[in-house]
């Protein structure tokens, strides 16, 4: 081969690296797992694990109302209105039964 230098601008110069693992790329024995710090040593959960726990079951339930209502006439105060209505109506009949039952 030619051993004059090319003059070419894309040749990069390199060097011959050594392949074997040197100590700082060893993996390091992983440590031992810490306690879980919502339970105790029993199993118990925390007080405030629990509390925060139902804070989020809650607010997950009043996102997923806010969705099921959206662009519906389904919101919670048309469904009370529907109940109370059903209830009225029910209890109408049943006076309207007694009474033609009594005779009257």
């Amino acid at each position: 081969m030619n051993d004059k230098p090319v003059d070419d601008p894309n040749v990069v110069d390199g060097e011959i690296v050594d392949e074997t693992p040197t100590a700082a790329l060893a993996v390091p024995s992983p440590a031992p797992p810490l306690p879980d710090p919502d339970y105790s040593e029993g199993g118990v959960p925390s007080f405030d694990f629990v509390r925060d726990k139902i804070e989020g079951r809650y607010t997950t339930s009043l996102g997923a109302e806010e969705v099921a209502g959206l662009g519906t006439e389904n919101t919670t105060e048309a469904l009370d209105k529907q109940i109370a209505d059903r209830d009225q109506a029910a209890k109408d009949r049943l006076a309207a039964i007694r009474r033609s039952m009594r005779g009257e």
